[in-house]
């Protein structure tokens, strides 16, 4: 049995935490991804990523379980999956040369304590001037659908962008592996 869950169905989760070298089994947290009244984007995260490792932790009280959570927010509006072609384009229409925030937030629930820590890790995007076609094109390329914010950085998405900042490059990608590496250190994993 493996020391180490990932509380995610997400193949780019999967892979990003293979870079750590660390042996881990993922599994599908199944919870309500729901936004709460009044909740910010960062907030909203950071309880999803806390609430995926305590769902698994729930079965597996005796592993390291990690979570993570990633929503994008443009014009102080909280962008979620956009599930239809229709609300990706808007989604992607009303990015078009405005900074995007991407909020992720990264889980570990320590076994031994009960405990979990969450850290978050913000990162700007800046798109760039897109036209109808382009995003149309894109959608239709990509299928974006189950992407906060319409978008998959780890694709063709990257291609939409003048410039992204951020502590963490994988961080756009759904899992910061620079803060989990924090995170896993402060409960005795170490890497390299």
């Amino acid at each position: 049995m493996t020391e180490i869950v990932l509380a995610s169905s997400s193949p780019y989760r999967a892979e990003l935490l293979g870079r750590l070298q660390l042996d881990f089994e993922q599994i599908a947290p199944e919870i309500d991804e729901s936004i709460a009244s009044g909740e910010t984007a960062d907030q909203y995260v950071c309880r999803l990523a806390r609430e995926k490792a305590l769902a698994v932790a729930e079965r597996h009280p005796d592993r390291i379980v990690i979570g993570s959570d990633q929503c994008s927010e443009c014009r102080g509006q909280i962008l979620g999956k956009p599930g239809r072609i229709d609300r990706a384009i808007e989604q992607l229409t009303n990015a078009s040369g405005q900074r995007v925030t991407l909020s992720t937030a990264v889980a570990v629930y320590d076994p031994d304590t009960a405990h979990v820590e969450v850290a978050l890790v913000p990162t700007h995007v800046h798109f760039r001037r897109l036209n109808r076609s382009a995003i149309e094109r894109y959608v239709n390329l990509e299928k974006p659908l189950d992407c906060a914010g319409a978008f998959r950085a780890e694709g063709l998405g990257i291609a939409l962008f003048e410039r992204i900042q951020s502590d963490d490059p994988n961080a756009i990608i759904g899992l910061p592996l620079i803060a989990l590496t924090r995170l896993l250190a402060r409960i005795g994993i170490v890497r390299p």
